[in-house]
């Protein structure tokens, strides 16, 4: 059976911004609904490695974590403070990747999350050509440095991002070639991605099997999920709506036996409702219709 998790940050940004749920009360609730785990958003209010600095402070919120009986997924690194593609100094950005490798690793984390930061529109202002390799050098290093501490880098494709084609996908990882340097496949970016073309600068490029067809394209290169339906749109325009189960098109039958295959079978699905604005209210259906595939497909 896949280990199911769910995203901390549905509870801490968009609609929760002004008044996030404490993270005490996370754990206890995700714990009390039979999760497994938590994927940390590493940004305030939750745990971040600027307001938690020492090691005991970080092993502190570990234990409570483990306490409850739950595990860490991974964590979503708060790097959008930095410039990945419109800079010609990668340093603060690397300095800030390597300041959440200590914390992943003080915390027992084994997997981070990236995202190119700038949006598509940024190819307004750096040519495609200097942009990606900027990218490819950056995060080539940036996974050695996660390889000396056994972490596993995973991207995070979306609408809302540049290199947002699949063939951006497949290439830049590739690209980068680091054996610890993977896809993060989020259920709905793939289907806006591969399916709708949302948000493509110039030419847009799907595929005729949407969102299948990018994972068996990455077949290999797939090391950790999240799952999420898609109605097919954008939130404020910008990134990818995440639906809650039945609210969307994706056939998950279909589609997570494709993306288990890169994962072992132990390995982590995440629910991720960011944006959701009663995602609080919704955990507890979500978690049951996970639970409902994971019997299908796992049991």
């Amino acid at each position: 059976m896949k280990r199911i998790s769910i995203g901390s940050w549905a509870y801490s940004i968009g609609p929760y911004q002004a008044n996030p749920v404490p993270f005490d009360e996370v754990i206890d609730r995700v714990a009390a609904l039979g999760f497994d785990g938590i994927e940390l958003g590493g940004f305030p209010p939750h745990p971040n490695p600027d307001e938690l600095r020492s090691r005991e402070q970080r092993q502190a919120v570990a234990d409570r974590v483990r306490g409850a009986g739950l595990e860490w997924s991974g964590l979503a690194a708060n790097l959008w403070g930095e410039k990945l593609i419109n800079t010609d100094d990668p340093g603060p950005y690397i300095a800030t990747f390597q300041q959440n490798l200590e914390f992943c690793t003080d915390m027992g984390i084994n997997t981070i999350r990236v995202d190119t930061v700038q949006p598509p529109t940024i190819f307004s202002e750096v040519d495609e050509g200097t942009a990606l390799q900027r990218v490819v050098d950056t995060w080539t290093h940036c996974a050695r440095l996660a390889e000396d501490r056994g972490i596993t880098v995973v991207w995070e494709f979306e609408p809302g991002f540049a290199f947002n084609k699949p063939s951006d996908i497949l290439g830049i990882v590739d690209d980068v070639g680091r054996p610890n340097f993977k896809v993060l496949f989020d259920t709905c970016h793939a289907h806006m991605v591969a399916a709708v073309g949302a948000r493509q600068p110039g030419k847009k490029e799907t595929l005729a099997g949407g969102a299948l067809e990018l994972a068996q394209r990455l077949r290999g290169n797939i090391a950790h999920v999240h799952v999420i339906d898609s109605d097919g749109t954008l939130h404020d325009d910008e990134t990818s709506t995440h639906a809650p189960f039945g609210d969307g098109v994706i056939d998950f039958m279909t589609l997570l036996p494709e993306l288990d295959q890169n994962i072992p079978a132990d390995g982590w699905w995440t629910i991720d409702l960011c944006f959701w604005p009663d995602a609080w209210a919704i955990t507890e259906s979500c978690k049951k219709s996970v639970d409902v595939l994971n019997a299908k497909l796992n049991g």
